[in-house]
């Protein structure tokens, strides 16, 4: 049997963007969540590959994401004219692969983007032992720029935090809260100030037998139709310990239930 391991990467950033296959020129929204394309694509930017090479070993792998801060929305609202006082370009393509002219010119379209605000993800890629050390080298030292769904949103420091042969579960459920100390201070003020020992939080892992099908499976980079396909994955709750300690009176090993009180 091949040997395996799991790369872990923590996805954080003051703004984030996940194209979830809803892009148009007036309007670009965001995944609540790192998509499998946009990551696979960030691990082919890190080997420097071209983006009309085969994917390769890369469309083989296996993803968890952890939500450990799913972050706010952001709506960024601008316009968007070409330089040279030219009318605009259509999104439509044509049989060479070039836009296509405005059936009536068009100088300034209003757009608006979307992103994730101070979000942070753990993310897990499994597969090959000998692939996923090479990727892990070239995540420490990229080929090209890396950003977190856009060039514009480049990812802050630590973006590797290991390698593991743990499987892809464990490892996603052993790891230790992304949250940093001003979203801890954050969560602390929305829970009242009870700062609860654990927090629950969502993961989505590719799973063959997975109820819920997602878009975002990269068969292809290139410029053109057919770049991605399906997948299945599954969902679950990961429990993990917060830091704090549990609020004065709460019995060890319990955890605060708001609605005790209410006899439910």
């Amino acid at each position: 049997m091949t040997p395996t391991s799991t790369l872990l990467l923590r996805l954080a950033a003051p703004l984030q963007s996940w194209g979830d296959h809803r892009a148009a020129l007036d309007s670009r929204h965001t995944a609540p969540q790192p998509t499998k394309s946009g990551v696979i694509g960030l691990l082919a930017a890190s080997l420097g590959r071209d983006r009309n090479e085969p994917l390769g070993q890369l469309a083989d792998l296996t993803m968890g994401v952890r939500a450990d801060v799913p972050g706010t929305l952001l709506r960024d609202y601008h316009t968007v004219s070409d330089y040279r006082g030219v009318p605009l370009l259509s999104a439509n393509l044509n049989a060479k692969g070039h836009q296509k002219p405005t059936s009536k010119p068009r100088y300034i379209r209003p757009t608006e983007r979307f992103y994730l605000q101070d979000a942070a993800f753990l993310v897990g890629i499994h597969g090959p032992a000998d692939f996923m050390e090479e990727l892990t080298t070239a995540a420490k030292n990229p080929a090209c720029l890396l950003g977190l769904g856009r060039r514009s949103c480049p990812p802050t420091f630590p973006l590797v935090l290991g390698l593991t042969d743990t499987p892809l579960s464990n490892a996603l459920a052993e790891h230790h809260w992304l949250a940093s100390p001003h979203a801890r201070s954050i969560w602390q003020q929305r829970n009242r100030g009870t700062a609860p020992a654990t927090i629950d939080v969502p993961a989505t892992i590719d799973d063959p037998e997975g109820d819920t099908v997602l878009s975002d499976q990269p068969l292809s980079y290139s410029f053109g139709k057919g770049r991605h396909t399906t997948r299945h994955v599954t969902h679950r709750l990961i429990t993990l310990s917060t830091g704090f300690t549990p609020p004065p009176g709460t019995p060890a090993g319990e955890a605060h239930d708001p609605l005790a009180l209410l006899g439910w």
